[in-house]
């Protein structure tokens, strides 16, 4: 496959995860991959890995909840033809236990980090003729999840500014998307993502690999006429209804 010959792709927290999954997808399509991500040495095995399979790439370490590493990011790479914003932060817990600091490293690495790399390379796409941007959301946008409002915030906005983003950019031929994965067997504990299996009607929890490939159809010539869109990658999960309970067949009384 070569269908991103010639294009110039920045992948944010590539050196794990679906951002790992992605800059791999990429680069086996042709793309000349810029890797960032806050870990050298992981960064240096995504190279390698790319450049062992015939691909071409090169690592530029940025902390994203650092505003000056992303602007400073943003003028290393210069030009780019698709940026996909997969670098982001998680923290889980009751609310009220919640520093400010939290609060701030949340939407910094997940919200800002989005809206300053794409206003500065969105405008250089245009210039070149176009663009995709592809920003890495969550299901839990969309749903009421417990102990995690942080997160969910910043999700839910992420969801926002792609579609103002999208309607933003796109007369300039640049298409701004999301894609929004459920449970997926990255950084987290697999026994936490397990527990969706019954809940997901494919049953089972996504791969890297499952969202990075619909990453690649939207950064490729097949996303032409594809833009302000969340498109779920939860085998089902947000859009059925979970499944019901067993039917009780014995009797029960409630005694106060």
């Amino acid at each position: 496959m070569s269908d991103l010959t010639g294009k110039i792709a920045l992948v944010t927290g590539a050196t794990s995860g679906i951002g790992r999954a992605t800059a791999i997808a990429l680069a086996a399509r042709g793309a000349d991959v810029v890797i960032s991500g806050r870990n050298a040495g992981r960064g240096a095995e995504v190279v390698e890995k790319i450049e062992a399979d015939g691909g071409t790439a090169r690592f530029v370490a940025a902390d994203l909840a650092v505003e000056d590493d992303v602007r400073r990011l943003a003028e290393q790479v210069g030009a780019v033809d698709i940026l996909v914003n997969s670098a982001g932060a998680g923290a889980f817990g009751p609310s009220a236990g919640f520093t400010t600091e939290q609060y701030n490293t949340l939407f910094d690495s997940n919200v800002r980090a989005i809206f300053l790399l794409t206003a500065a390379l969105a405008p250089k796409m245009a210039g070149r003729g176009g663009g995709s941007v592809i920003n890495v959301s969550s299901g839990s946008a969309v749903l009421g999840d417990e102990n995690n409002a942080i997160y969910v915030a910043t999700k839910g906005a992420v969801n926002a500014i792609t579609r103002a983003f999208a309607a933003e950019y796109g007369p300039s031929g640049v298409r701004v998307n999301a894609v929004s994965p459920g449970p997926t067997y990255t950084s987290a504990p697999a026994i936490w993502l397990d527990r969706y299996i019954d809940l997901i009607p494919l049953r089972r929890v996504g791969r890297p690999e499952d969202v990075a490939e619909v990453i690649a159809f939207l950064a490729g010539p097949g996303g032409s006429y594809v833009n302000a869109a969340v498109i779920p990658v939860d085998g089902g999960l947000t859009a059925v209804e979970p499944p019901k309970p067993p039917a009780r067949t014995e009797n029960w009384i409630q005694q106060s």
